[in-house]
């Protein structure tokens, strides 16, 4: 997955480097706090009276809902860096840049097209035990997941027939998954809401220890999202025709002869 390069991360106009290199961790976690619990001064907003056209009034409607992450959120997600305290003083000081983490050690990722990562969530949530912490970035879906799960849940699909074609060769209803973990690497949102085309959270990590599906949770909620698309598919198909009375193999009228 492409993502931008840890160092060249686009800054906001405007945004302060609130904490010094040197700061101590406690620093760094009262200043993440404060800015995330500030309403995002340093991010970016539209901009009032008539200069602020539709671009800007959508990049607040995307601000209001995208779910935000927490400062104990930012804590276990920068253990996933090589250096945690420099990640949350980087994170201090570009608050709407995204970071590239690497995957394998707090958490895997399942990538998965949007509108169907949305019907996994619908089951996760209505039918099941809920999920960890999920992204959105350029149409895909990013469910993170337990350790391993990366390794795991190909073959858990394989044994479901879900190949590259989708389940049992429904290539319409059940898209080939991507799963990332070891020696792989994903484009993390921001703390605060950025340009409306880049990442953001759908659901945010709020503890230090946040609850993430296993295999077998994610392949139970793959099952039955593919269900639930061939529904909609069926749905909207309309009811088959019934064959003409008469009109058998054995037995057709004489213009058809």
């Amino acid at each position: 997955m492409s993502a931008w390069p840890r160092d060249a991360a686009p800054l906001s106009p405007g945004t302060p480097l609130r904490t010094s290199p040197g700061a101590s961790d406690d620093e760094r976690r009262a200043d993440l706090a404060a800015l995330l619990h500030d309403g995002g001064e340093g991010g970016t907003h539209g901009t009032d009276g008539d200069g602020g056209g539709a671009s800007e009034r959508s990049t607040e409607d995307r601000h209001r809902t995208a779910a935000r992450i927490t400062p104990a959120g930012a804590d276990w997600l920068a253990t996933a860096a090589p250096s945690p305290r420099t990640t949350l003083s980087r994170w201090a000081a570009r608050p709407t840049a995204p970071t590239v983490l690497t995957c394998g050690s707090a958490f895997d990722v399942v990538s998965v097209p949007c509108v169907f990562g949305r019907r996994m969530l619908d089951r996760l949530w209505a039918e099941g035990p809920g999920s960890g912490p999920v992204a959105a970035h350029r149409g895909r879906t990013l469910l993170f997941a337990v350790p391993g799960t990366a390794q795991r849940l190909p073959s858990l699909l394989s044994w479901q027939q879900w190949d590259g074609t989708g389940a049992r060769g429904r290539h319409e209803t059940a898209p080939p998954l991507l799963c990332h973990g070891v020696g792989d690497a994903v484009t993390v949102p921001p703390l605060e809401p950025g340009a409306p085309s880049g990442p953001h959270w759908v659901v945010a990590p709020e503890t230090r220890h946040p609850w993430l599906p296993g295999p077998e949770v994610l392949l139970w909620a793959c099952v039955r999202a593919a269900r639930a698309t061939l529904r909609a598919a069926r749905a909207a198909a309309g009811p088959i025709p019934r064959p003409r009375t008469g009109a058998t193999p054995d037995r057709l009228p004489q213009s058809c002869c």
